[in-house]
């Protein structure tokens, strides 16, 4: 069996850079597909949907704001150049995200499916942002924060917040599209915790 090494290369700006194009991409899908059934999702991009559908704000608009009060924690304790990378991201989302309706029409979705291929290709997305030092932003960026200090699996700190996320959207959505909206996240959540593990790979 092949070891990997010690120290991984770190990647270069045109491999980053298409990770944040097809990272971002993916979760940008994901929620064009959420808004369009009226579901949530989890972490901070379930608190701007959440907020989004109370308000009648854009999606995008409020995802960039919500985000802004993480960026000192990321600097503070990840450093500029994962400050700087979630930053950019958190962007590209919100401007795919405003984008993407114009562009995707679905004229069937199934919510339940809907909800299973949201949390999919989400947990994809980020999985790709965080293997090359970046995040979402918010409890993303605290779910790195602390699997990088204590060994407690991004996935786990994300589902916490989840579930307290979940809990409010019984007040603003129906209770069956929270639950769909649950399956879903949980998806997600569980790709992350399998396949993004700080014994198995490292992003630089």
């Amino acid at each position: 069996m092949i070891q990997p090494a010690a120290t991984p290369a770190p990647h270069s700006p045109v491999e980053d850079a298409q990770a944040f194009a097809l990272g971002t991409a993916l979760c940008a899908l994901g929620v064009t597909m959420l808004t369009h059934l009226g579901l949530i999702t989890g972490q901070t991009a379930g608190l701007a949907v959440l907020l989004s559908y109370a308000t009648g704000l854009s999606f995008g608009l409020v995802f960039f704001c919500v985000n802004l009060p993480f960026y000192a924690l990321a600097w503070l304790r990840m450093g500029p150049r994962f400050t700087l990378k979630s930053f950019l991201c958190v962007g590209l989302v919100s401007l795919m995200a405003e984008s993407f309706p114009r562009l995707i029409v679905f004229q069937t979705l199934d919510p339940l499916l809907g909800a299973m291929l949201v949390g999919a290709v989400t947990g994809l997305g980020l999985i790709v942002l965080f293997r090359h030092g970046a995040s979402l932003g918010g409890i993303g960026i605290l779910a790195l924060f602390l699997q990088d200090r204590t060994g407690f699996r991004a996935g786990y700190t994300q589902l916490i917040f989840d579930l307290c996320l979940f809990g409010a959207a019984f007040v603003v959505i129906a209770p069956g599209l929270v639950l769909y909206s649950l399956a879903g996240a949980l998806v997600a959540n569980l790709i992350i915790a399998t396949n993004h593990r700080p014994d198995r790979y490292t992003g630089r």
